[in-house]
């Protein structure tokens, strides 16, 4: 890419379009040529990226995201009259991609032709204002609105994933949660949608736990405590659990990153175990494999709260 189109890309936020190619010197034929080459990716209609500028690490959930992002930046810039919604909205937002489809961006209009694409999927539903807001240069629904929306169309524990980070995350409240998915209970779906607002916990602190909050619900466990700080007879403070259930059953989700991978983690968090088993709790360890076989998984803790 010359100096010209990465600065015509830079203003787009990481995108161009052909009228960008051609001020920059380039031919209709070089840029067919860079698309076959798979140095240049096509987004959309008339809307491409530079395949080069990708980190060769980048882990595939944040590249779909990137990606989708600057699909949503290309659509808004083209059709001038839709909100980014749904699932596209999430992830303008900043929340979780677990369980979304990102295969196409998701925009609403109120009025006017509902015609989508392979691309884009165009909903046609009211909008009032104070479901819209402005992040940048997109106009979105709002978080609320984007929860219930994804909720209904995905399942209810991606709703459960996303309502419990956007109240981690200081986005929403229950209140408004729960308000939002009752205003829509029209909506194919809306069940889904209403349980998961009253179910959200905002100290659910990763997809990973909101998903085993959602197993254990799902196979009838005790309801657990979140984030239990315990300690040891002298006052001092073991450490902060996961999940705290009945019997002094402590259930920490071992998401393989986070600890790290130093020694002095993997001890310090030996340590833990160790003290917390002195104290007389008995330490459960659920890990993403765990999450796909609810059953078994919920066997296992009900032994041991047995």
């Amino acid at each position: 890419m010359n100096p010209k189109l990465k600065v015509l890309s830079e203003q787009r936020q990481g995108w161009f379009k052909r009228s960008d190619v051609l001020a920059a010197g380039y031919s209709d034929a070089e840029l067919r040529r860079r698309l076959r080459r798979g140095q240049w990716a096509r987004l959309s209609r008339d809307a491409f990226v530079e395949r080069s500028e990708w980190p060769v690490d980048e882990p595939p959930w944040d590249r779909a995201r990137r990606l989708h992002l600057l699909t949503a930046r290309a659509v808004t810039d083209r059709l001038e009259d839709v909100v980014i919604s749904h699932q596209s909205a999430a992830v303008v937002h900043g929340l979780p991609t677990w369980g979304l489809d990102l295969s196409r961006v998701h925009v609403t209009r109120s009025t006017g032709r509902v015609r989508s694409s392979e691309t884009l999927s165009v909903h046609r539903s009211p909008l009032d204002a104070d479901e819209i807001t402005e992040l940048g240069t997109m106009r979105v629904t709002t978080v609320d609105r984007a929860i219930t929306e994804a909720a209904c169309t995905a399942s209810y524990e991606v709703g459960v994933v996303l309502a419990d980070a956007g109240l981690r995350d200081g986005l929403t409240s229950s209140e408004r949660l729960v308000w939002t998915a009752d205003r829509h209970r029209h909506w194919a779906g809306s069940p889904a949608a209403r349980a998961a607002a009253r179910f959200a916990d905002g100290l659910s602190e990763s997809v990973g736990e909101s998903r085993l909050r959602v197993l254990m619900d799902n196979c009838h466990l005790p309801e657990p405590r979140l984030q239990v700080e315990i300690l040891a007879d002298d006052g001092e403070l073991i450490g902060r659990v996961d999940f705290l259930l009945p019997g002094n059953l402590v259930v920490e989700f071992d998401g393989a990153l986070k600890y790290g991978e130093t020694a002095e983690a993997v001890i310090a968090e030996k340590w833990r175990e160790d003290r917390l088993r002195e104290q007389g709790y008995q330490v459960v360890r659920v890990t993403w494999p765990d999450l796909d076989r609810p059953r078994a998984t919920a066997a296992r803790l009900l032994r041991r709260l047995a």
